[in-house]
């Protein structure tokens, strides 16, 4: 007997993936319970080992990393090494059964680098190497000065979870970028495609959902009409709609099927920020509304047991696409422009991993001190 999540994937060529992890999932072995159920990936960030490393279960690999000399910065990322590195030798089995596509555990490169190339090249070439496991993804935020750093690290064979992506127009920035590093990996290989093969290179393109009718739904109110509060839960499902069409659009033609036939892999969009914020949605709005294949949804666990116990399997992600479109012109209209509010998501998102890094480090310094 299959489950919601199984059928996700087997019915709807959707992968599900574990947006949370912790010492604890992995000691106690639910992460792969996860896995048994159907899970295909984990997804990390500041925020979620900020929320992890306030456990106990963290302190005597602490103090040790300490004793030896490491600073809180360097222990905190012992910690998260040796997490991410747990996490990818349980999902390994599934990396290795779906031939490369899925299995991946993907770990955030330094958070106050988001607006520094140079200095995220350099963060995701010593993750990559440090952990060097082939299911591992590094995240970097899509950023203007990311946008150049997934390009050639990309490049480099390096693979990518290219994480904050909140408007169309940067969305078309990540694609090129995508692209452009395959060429560019070509080139190193071989110097041409019939010299290469691209398949060790994999990439997800992360496109934030529930935060964009977070941000549009307070505009829809101050706005305060009947027409307003009726597109009230809609910016979200129809930017990702839009998106995912745009993708389709990309990875077709003749320089996309160039890519192809030396074993490129599409850079699937991946529904982040998909747990409902508004107790008004149902609490599977946004994995309902944007099933489809090439996608992954990337669930936070209280979302992840609500699709498991009642979400529906059916393809949604390019259902009325005109409809959501007219959702966009609609908002347009009223005032509503969507590149100042992507713009202002972006900023907010970098700010929000910023400040839980720090966080997390503040609880490493008092964890430090107790006994």
């Amino acid at each position: 007997m299959t489950n919601r999540l199984q059928r996700l994937c087997s019915e709807a060529g959707q992968s599900p993936w574990l947006d949370n992890l912790q010492l604890a999932w992995l000691r106690g072995g639910e992460l792969q319970r996860f896995v048994d159920r159907g899970v295909r990936g984990v997804t990390s960030n500041p925020t979620i080992f900020a929320k992890a490393m306030q456990a106990a279960i963290y302190d005597e690999q602490l103090h040790a990393v300490l004793a030896a000399g490491a600073t809180i910065e360097a222990a905190y990322w012992e910690l998260v090494v040796d997490d991410i590195v747990a996490a990818l030798d349980v999902l390994r089995p599934v990396y290795d059964g779906s031939d490369g596509a899925d299995g991946f555990v993907s770990v955030e490169v330094d958070p106050r680098l988001a607006h520094d190339t140079e200095g995220t090249v350099a963060a995701a070439r010593d993750l990559w190497q440090r952990i060097d496991r082939p299911n591992l993804l590094v995240k970097v935020p899509a950023t203007a000065a990311g946008l150049p750093a997934i390009e050639r690290l990309i490049g480099e064979g390096i693979s990518v979870n290219v994480t904050l992506i909140f408007s169309q127009q940067r969305y078309t920035e990540v694609r090129e970028a995508y692209l452009a590093g395959l060429e560019a990996a070509a080139a190193r290989q071989g110097g041409s495609l019939a010299a290469t093969s691209l398949s060790g290179i994999a990439s997800v393109a992360s496109f934030f959902v529930s935060r964009v009718d977070g941000e549009v739904d307070k505009r829809l109110d101050a706005i305060g009409t009947p027409e307003a509060r009726a597109l009230r839960g809609q910016a979200a499902v129809a930017n990702a709609k839009t998106a995912f069409s745009a993708f389709r659009d990309t990875f077709s033609g003749a320089r996309w099927t160039a890519l192809e036939a030396h074993g490129a892999r599409v850079q699937r969009p991946l529904w982040a920020s998909t747990s409902t914020k508004d107790p008004a949605y149902p609490d599977t709005l946004y994995v309902d509304q944007l099933i489809g294949p090439d996608t992954v949804n990337t669930l936070p666990d209280a979302t992840l047991e609500a699709f498991d116990d009642h979400g529906t399997i059916a393809r949604t992600i390019d259902r009325d696409v005109e409809s959501a479109r007219s959702v966009l012109d609609r908002l347009a209209r009223l005032g509503i422009k969507m590149d100042e509010v992507t713009d202002k998501l972006e900023t907010d998102g970098v700010a929000s991993f910023i400040a839980s890094f720090d966080e997390v480090l503040a609880t490493l310094t008092g964890r430090s001190r107790t006994s």
